[in-house]
């Protein structure tokens, strides 16, 4: 492996765990109504005989800022999506007409929201934790390089600044999400 290498791969790690923190925090609701808050609920369907995200099984709509509207493709699972949405984390209770799911989000409380705000914080650290172990594998693999006499120790420590400034750009990112899905579950 060379170093452009090296650089490109850390460069992708660090991207994905970047990405992923985003994902994740879709999911965590603001008392606002959207989408990304139960799309990715794993609804186990026993007439297909597997287990789908929701997102997959019906379309998901918010007729107004505090509804979500689950509106099924195939009738049919209705009942087992309701059991999915029932059994998720998400602490909401649906209400079914026997055509589509009605999802009300209720206000979030004061203790609630630092409560959020806090398990935010845990999965932007978790994530820098990731992004920081891609830059010790990348300064392991440039030192492997140097020991192997393929680059001198300038270009090693070159490279290894070029990797330091990549994790100050992710970590970067990752501080600004956090801060905007923050000052999100703050408003009321």
């Amino acid at each position: 492996m060379n170093l452009a290498a090296i650089e490109a791969d850390c460069k992708q790690r660090m991207t994905k765990a970047a990405e992923h923190l985003k994902q994740e925090l879709k999911g965590v609701r603001t008392g606002r109504a959207h989408p990304g808050l139960v799309e990715h609920i794993k609804i186990d369907v026993p007439s297909y005989g597997s287990v789908m995200d929701l997102k997959g099984l019906a379309s998901i709509s918010v007729p107004d800022p505090g509804t979500l509207m689950v509106k099924p493709f195939d009738p049919g699972t209705l009942k087992d999506i309701e059991k999915g949405l029932k059994a998720s984390d998400l602490g909401i209770t649906p209400v079914s007409d026997g055509k589509m799911i009605r999802l009300p989000i209720p206000a979030l409380s004061g203790e609630r929201r630092q409560q959020l705000v806090q398990s935010v914080r845990k999965l932007g650290e978790a994530q820098k934790i990731a992004v920081r172990n891609v830059r010790r594998d990348g300064n392991k693999a440039i030192d492997a390089l140097e020991k192997a006499k393929t680059i001198s120790e300038d270009d090693s420590k070159k490279a290894q600044e070029r990797v330091q400034k990549l994790l100050k750009q992710y970590e970067d990112d990752i501080d600004k999400v956090l801060a905007e899905k923050t000052k999100e579950i703050e408003t009321v």
